[in-house]
């Protein structure tokens, strides 16, 4: 399953290591944060993806606590 979420983040180097927190994740097929767009797309198996989605949202908010993401 692939979504895409409104993500507020204030700076590209933050939404790049948001990015890559994601990705080290288990079960993350894929992640893209883009700084100049403010989303986020996730990736995962369809089985998993609502845990996936908890832990992406906690790995982000270790980067940037202020950070937003609308699901």
């Amino acid at each position: 399953m692939k979504k895409t979420y409104k993500c507020e983040v204030d700076c590209a180097n933050c939404a790049a290591k948001m990015e890559d927190a994601i990705k080290k994740l288990d079960g993350v097929v894929d992640a893209r944060v883009n700084f100049m767009t403010q989303k986020l797309t996730l990736e995962a198996a369809d089985d998993v993806y609502d845990t996936v989605l908890k832990e992406a949202v906690k790995a982000c908010k270790k980067v940037e606590p202020d950070c937003e993401i609308e699901i």
